[in-house]
């Protein structure tokens, strides 16, 4: 299977070792993030107040385009992904 220009091969990826029940939650986490991240819907930064004083966190986003690798990246070590045949040339000799 060939991986963004590369050979593809699930013995050496990052992902190697790991359990498909645990690949299967990372993929399945990782579209939740995508979704969420190109609606709109993650807080970056949350600030509220409380008895003691204000709070605040700061999460880190993520990157679109980052997501969409780390998911192509899951789904090629799950296998999911198959990867189409060249297009068929009809030659006329």
């Amino acid at each position: 299977m060939y991986y963004g220009g590369s050979r593809f091969n699930a013995r050496t990826s990052i992902f190697a070792g790991m359990p498909r029940w645990h690949l299967e939650r990372a993929l399945a986490e990782a579209q939740r993030c995508y979704i969420e991240l190109s609606s709109g819907a993650t807080v970056v930064t949350a600030q509220y107040t409380q008895g003691d004083g204000s709070k605040s966190v700061t999460y880190v986003q993520a990157s679109l385009p980052n997501v969409v690798m780390l998911i192509k990246e899951l789904q090629a070590q799950l296998g999911i992904v198959r990867h189409a045949r060249r297009p068929m040339r009809v030659g006329y000799w």
